[in-house]
């Protein structure tokens, strides 16, 4: 999630350097892949807020899919299909958590450098994979 928007005041650089008034001067940040704060400039707070409240809902999501994999491989009778429908659930899962991080990431980046909102890369493989699972699921319910 978020990180820190400013190195501490009292880090020196590398090469030692002072302000005027005798403070060592800032190291500059190094960028790294998911930190959307290392370039532009702040973006209106409403919007910075609403994309947190989206990766908060895709993390509530993801967690929803790990717990009905869990639910699905504890509850449900032994039968061919149940754990490979588990094991689909908790993936599925950790692909909705892992895509938030970067889909925050790259759009607080985009706002933060005045960029078009980036697409949505692989948008269609949660609905797919959602509806290949309920079948599978409507399925294994059938034949019991």
């Amino acid at each position: 999630m978020p990180h820190s928007r400013q190195a501490p005041a009292d880090t020196p650089s590398s090469t030692g350097t002072r302000c005027a008034d005798g403070r060592p001067t800032r190291a500059p940040r190094t960028a790294r892949p998911l930190d959307p704060y290392a370039e532009g400039s702040e973006p209106d707070p409403r919007f910075s807020l609403a994309n947190e409240r989206t990766f908060l809902a895709w993390q509530r999501t993801a967690l929803a899919l790990m717990a009905g994999g869990v639910g699905v491989e504890a509850l449900t009778e032994h039968t061919a299909g149940r754990d490979l429908l588990a094991v689909a659930l908790i993936l599925l899962g950790i692909c909705c958590a892992v895509t938030a991080q970067f889909r925050w990431a790259s759009v607080e980046r985009a706002m933060r450098t005045s960029r078009p909102l980036p697409r949505l890369r692989g948008g269609r493989l949660l609905p797919v994979a959602l509806a290949v699972l309920g079948v599978a699921f409507a399925a294994m319910i059938l034949v019991r």
